[in-house]
């Protein structure tokens, strides 16, 4: 029996009352709002749960701090840690051939950050990019990694800057790849973070949040990968892992703490003295280059900068190439703190 069905039995057993009763009208409309909005929900874990069984792990698994961190380990020699932006994961890097590019030559450790592909994100942490930076720097650990190269993608880039500020004797060499380093006004960020506001943001983020994100998702990878069209290649990219419920409200928090990260930090970064490569594309419609990478070059004095000529954000799928050879240009610093 339906909850509007139960409404209107109890309103017709009370027949000489009907006339003023108003408010189980509004019981039945409440009561139909809650049950589609249940439905929805239901349709959207079934499509997790199905997403995250066609997409098994292909890594293994480390318990750090409580935490459950899938991660992907290929190649041998020195190690080389790959961190994915904001609302992506290891196939990133997997679909754009960078690991197995550098799996010739390095000891490559891909990690899913907190709340993106079959890692955990426990809610009782705040994951700014120092918390993050101190999981993975844990994680290494475990790995018995003591010092390491740390090429960062997007918001991977601000906890690649985290590493390197508060383990420097762990980071051996910075690759930051169209980061976002510096506080900037930014309305988009404001208003992807809805799904991060208590109960309203997990109703969001289980009923219209998923299917918002499937309808708009053409214009988003639009937007990350122009002026290129998106790579054939990303095809192998798991889009419906990217769109469960968790990973979305995961990507949201991220979204709200962008610009806080890099207030926190952007005082910081002269104190860098690692080999530090710089790398983006001078046509990224998602974070300015002049505002962002340039400047950030300005402010490290060791720091070499690749300003990539019609390339967007997604310059590990599109500029592969270009981004092995500053993983290269990195391997291959002498630099110190004393030179």
């Amino acid at each position: 029996m339906t909850a509007a069905r139960s409404i209107r039995r109890v309103r017709q057993s009370f027949p000489g009352q009907n006339r003023n009763l108003k408010t189980p009208f509004y019981l039945e409309a409440a009561a139909v709002a809650v049950g589609a909005l249940a439905a929805i929900a239901l349709v959207n874990q079934h499509f997790a749960k199905k997403a995250a069984r066609d997409n098994a792990p292909a890594g293994r698994f480390l318990d750090v701090n409580g935490v459950r961190l899938h991660y992907v380990e290929r190649g041998s020699g020195e190690p080389l840690v790959l961190l994915h932006g904001n609302g992506s994961m290891i196939q990133d890097f997997e679909s754009s051939d960078l690991i197995e590019l550098a799996a010739k030559r390095f000891r490559v450790i891909v990690f899913d950050r907190p709340g993106f592909g079959h890692s955990d994100r426990p809610r009782h942490v705040v994951w700014t990019p120092d918390a993050q930076a101190e999981l993975f720097k844990e994680a290494l650990v475990r790995l018995r990694i003591s010092n390491a190269i740390v090429l960062g993608h997007s918001w991977g880039a601000s906890i690649a800057v985290a590493m390197a500020l508060k383990f420097p004797g762990m980071v051996r060499g910075l690759i930051l790849a169209s980061g976002y380093y510096y506080p900037t006004i930014r309305l988009d960020v404001v208003a992807s973070a809805a799904p991060t506001l208590p109960v309203i943001g997990d109703i969001l983020s289980h009923t219209f949040s998923p299917l918002l994100s499937r309808a708009t998702w053409p214009l988003v990878l639009a937007k990350v990968f122009g002026p290129h069209a998106v790579p054939k290649k990303f095809e192998a990219f798991p889009k419906e892992m990217a769109l469960r419920p968790s990973q979305i409200r995961a990507a949201a928090a991220e979204s709200a703490m962008m610009i806080p990260g890099a207030l926190k930090h952007h005082h910081q970064y002269a104190d860098l003295k690692m080999p530090v490569v710089i790398i983006a594309g001078d046509k990224d419609r998602l974070i300015d280059l002049n505002t962002q990478s340039a400047r950030l070059h300005s402010a490290i004095w060791q720091s070499r900068f690749h300003r990539l000529p019609g390339h967007g954000h997604m310059i590990q799928q599109t500029a592969t190439d270009q981004v092995m050879s500053a993983i290269s240009e990195v391997a291959g610093a002498k630099l110190s703190a004393a030179e």
